[in-house]
């Protein structure tokens, strides 16, 4: 049988750490102390959806449950009026 050697944990230690360091995610919306999200800022709503149109979810978006449940309304009212769009063609 043979022995494992320093080299061969010394490189899978590695690899896992290397696999598994992830950032600190955080609010985007608690760090600017914003209290209400406006379904008219585009630009901000449209950071939250990918090119197919859906919402972002929070453990990829890194939003508290808090402003996830306010965005998720902002952005059904600004499809609702146009302003984003539902899908993409």
């Amino acid at each position: 049988m043979k022995k494992r050697n320093s080299q061969d944990a010394k490189a899978k230690a590695k690899k896992k750490k290397a696999y598994g360091a992830k950032r600190a995610k955080f609010c985007k919306f608690c760090v600017e102390r914003l209290n209400t999200i406006d379904y008219k800022d585009v630009k901000t709503l449209s950071s939250f959806t990918p090119e197919r149109g859906k919402v972002m979810p929070r453990r990829t978006s890194g939003v508290c449950a808090r402003h996830q449940r306010t965005l998720v309304v902002a952005i059904k009212r600004a499809r609702n009026i146009a302003l984003l769009p539902f899908t993409t063609d």
